[in-house]
């Protein structure tokens, strides 16, 4: 690992035919695709010889198969958590879709009719973070783009809304963490393919 502190290993499940076409998937348990758990194999190489005091997914197939391919399935632990953004409404829908029908729409300032706003996502977030911070080791997380970006976002001290400015492909490694001090904390690598 790249620095004397704990580190916290994102990984964003592999493709879906959802992630691939564009539509929110929240809470919709979608499996992963051929080109999913290709790249979720891959990952396994990326991350060959790394150790973590803990491995956790959320509790999604997708990411919880991108867990198993990526060799870490028997370490696991499930946390609720890590789900992703609940879309409420727009959940199997475009961003295409729901801009038609609600124009200026977007989800990290408006959240969802009959599901999350960022605020809620943040407060899970920010869960995972005291976790994160008692278990003082390394720890290696599987779960989905929305909620990773917003955790990255509390990570840094920023509001939940700023997960808008990171973006993160399928079946991506990002890395946060500390610079000089534990009061530090940082992005260290961010949507590595």
């Amino acid at each position: 690992m790249g620095s004397l502190f704990p580190e916290i290993y994102l990984v964003r499940h592999g493709e879906t035919e959802w992630s691939a076409s564009g539509k929110h998937t929240g809470r919709t348990d979608i499996p992963l695709t051929a080109a999913g758990e290709a790249a979720a194999r891959a990952m396994a190489h990326r991350l060959n010889g790394l150790s973590f005091s803990a491995v956790w997914s959320s509790p999604s197939q997708r990411a919880l198969n991108t867990c198993l391919l990526a060799g870490f399935g028997a370490t696991g632990t499930r946390k609720a958590d890590l789900a992703e953004w609940d879309y409420g409404a727009y959940e199997g829908l475009t961003t295409k879709q729901i801009l038609a029908e609600r124009p200026g729409w977007r989800l990290f300032r408006d959240g969802c009719p009959g599901g999350e706003t960022a605020a809620d996502v943040g407060a899970r977030a920010d869960a995972i973070i005291g976790q994160l911070r008692g278990n003082g080791g390394s720890v290696l997380l599987f779960s989905s783009a929305h909620f990773l970006r917003v955790l990255a976002a509390r990570w840094l001290g920023l509001a939940p809304e700023d997960g808008a400015l990171l973006v993160l492909d399928t079946a991506s490694l990002s890395i946060i963490g500390y610079e000089h001090d534990l009061a530090e904390p940082v992005i260290r690598g961010w949507n590595q393919r």
